[in-house]
């Protein structure tokens, strides 16, 4: 004889009731269990092969708002048309619209389906709509198969596909185009008693009561003795939980800042409103050239100027080295530095500002090694690959020993521990701060190939106005592009979406 629990024996009982067979929807009703209980004991019986578990999957068709207004209503034709047939038949088609209470944006809509369900003519000549005569006749339009569906969906709250005539389906794939319905896949789990399963159930077998819970007052009593405690199935199914954590995102940079801490580099931060003196001016960008204009930088509107006068020393030197290259061995640019461009606030369009405040606080130590995770903002078109806003890690090694083959071995260790690249490549570049200047792309199987920023050695119109005379080695990567390939993400914006499924999937390694 097969022993049974007390919810065992309930599921055994409601299968039987159902014919043999029931859906774990049905169980849960019948039975009064919640769905976990239902799905943990029904293992249980499946292991004592007195039930069998599959899944089935069916198209599932529901209504939409929209749906469920029109099912009540009337459909946007419906209206125009007993509208026009209380008018006498012909009607102007403003006129009509407007005593059957449609709105300028259905007219249209209800004209072309009145036009297409063959229950009128129209004339543009006269915007004139006229009702054929075999509807005049019997004073009213006949329901069609569409409104037919309507009432059916109406009336259930979620039908199958399948449960629906030849026509009716027709009809269903009409109503999603015009996005009245739904259809969309439901995975049902049915269990079924076995032959063991029907004989358990002949034989009667009485499940016992079992404790599921040890209390004070089953100890002192001594009832533990003789009761029945209830064993624990650890492979069975229980609810699935979602504890609070940080997003995905987050955890990534808090990896990398780890990383570059245990390498030993030094955090840089600051304010995400920036000065132009720093953002473009000390990276030997001149006042003139196209990455300030407003269509690749955002400009505060107010207050539009910011205070630099604690950097006078430092502004002194810029201002030189643009017009006549000052001490470091360039020509310049040869125009006149503007004090007033230079306190134009911004919001930060990468974070090599960041750097360059950093070189320029006399705080700095040689050799030693910063880097910044920063938010920066550009007047992007949103793709899956750009977003307006988005984060720079940035890095810059100051050591008199420097050259450009200790950057291309950081950057490359970079991409393949953080990113999870298999391999690296680099091709020349410009910029206005580095020469040498180099791209970064790298690549992973299955992702192919991305570009990840550029890098270079800082010139010296860059290093020595702000009081720096040994080599500096410098990069910006995007570092949302890092976490992309690390986790094989295709669309940059999935990174920021709201997505329950996706966030509580994703887990970093």
């Amino acid at each position: 004889m097969v022993e049974l629990r007390i919810q065992e024996q309930q599921i055994l009982l409601g299968i039987g009731k159902s014919g043999g067979k029931a859906s774990v929807e049905q169980l849960i009703s019948v039975c009064s269990l919640p769905d976990t209980a239902v799905m943990r004991n029904a293992l249980t019986l499946q292991e004592k092969t007195l039930l069998n578990i599959y899944a089935a999957t069916q198209s599932v068709i529901k209504l939409t708002e929209e749906g469920k207004l029109y099912a009540v209503e009337g459909l946007p034709e419906r209206k125009l048309g007993v509208a026009i047939i209380e008018m006498g038949g012909t009607a102007d088609l403003n006129a009509a619209a407007k005593k059957a209470g449609l709105q300028d944006q259905f007219i249209q809509i209800a004209l072309g389906w009145l036009i297409r369900k063959k229950w009128a003519i129209y004339f543009s000549q006269n915007n004139t709509v006229n009702i054929f005569e075999e509807q005049l006749q019997v004073g009213t339009i006949a329901e069609g198969s569409d409104e037919a569906l309507l009432k059916i969906l109406a009336n259930n709250e979620q039908t199958s596909l399948d449960e629906l005539t030849k026509p009716l389906k027709n009809e269903a794939e009409l109503l999603k185009k015009r996005k009245l319905v739904t259809i969309e896949p439901k995975t049902t789990r049915f269990l079924q008693i076995t032959k063991e399963g029907q004989t358990a159930l002949a034989e009667g077998n009485t499940a016992q009561p079992e404790i599921t819970q040890i209390t004070p007052e089953i100890i002192i009593t001594g009832k533990w003795r003789t009761a029945k405690l209830q064993k624990y199935n650890i492979n069975a199914p229980v609810a699935k939980t979602w504890p609070g954590k940080k997003h995905p995102y987050l955890s990534f940079l808090d990896q990398v800042r780890n990383k570059l801490v245990t390498l030993g580099f030094q955090e840089m931060t600051g304010t995400s409103v920036e000065t132009c003196l720093f953002n473009f001016d000390a990276l030997n960008m001149p006042q003139d050239h196209p990455a300030r204009e407003a269509s690749d930088i955002y400009y505060i509107k107010n207050p539009k100027h910011g205070n630099i006068d604690n950097h006078d020393a430092a502004v002194r030197n810029i201002k030189e080295t643009h017009e006549n290259g000052w001490q470091t061995g360039s020509t310049g640019w040869g125009y006149k530095y503007s004090i007033e461009v230079a306190q134009r606030l911004i919001l930060r369009g990468h974070s090599t500002c960041l750097s360059a405040r950093t070189l320029e606080s006399k705080k700095v130590q040689i050799p030693s090694k910063y880097f910044s995770i920063a938010r920066v903002y550009r007047p992007e078109v949103v793709d899956r690959t750009h977003l307006s806003e988005f984060n720079q890690v940035e890095g810059i090694i100051i050591d008199p020993n420097l050259n450009l083959k200790d950057l291309l071995g950081v950057l490359g260790k970079f991409a393949m521990e953080i990113a999870g690249a298999s391999k690296v490549r680099f091709k020349p570049d410009y910029f206005p701060f580095t020469e040498p200047s180099v791209e970064l792309s790298a690549y992973k199987e299955g992702y192919g190939w991305i570009e990840f920023g550029g890098s270079g050695i800082f010139r010296p119109e860059v290093t020595q106005p702000l009081g720096i005379d040994v080599p500096v080695i410098a990069w910006g990567l995007g570092v949302d592009r890092l976490f992309m390939m690390r986790y094989d993400i295709d669309d940059i914006r999935m990174i920021f979406c709201p997505s329950l499924e996706w966030l509580r999937k994703k887990q970093v390694t």
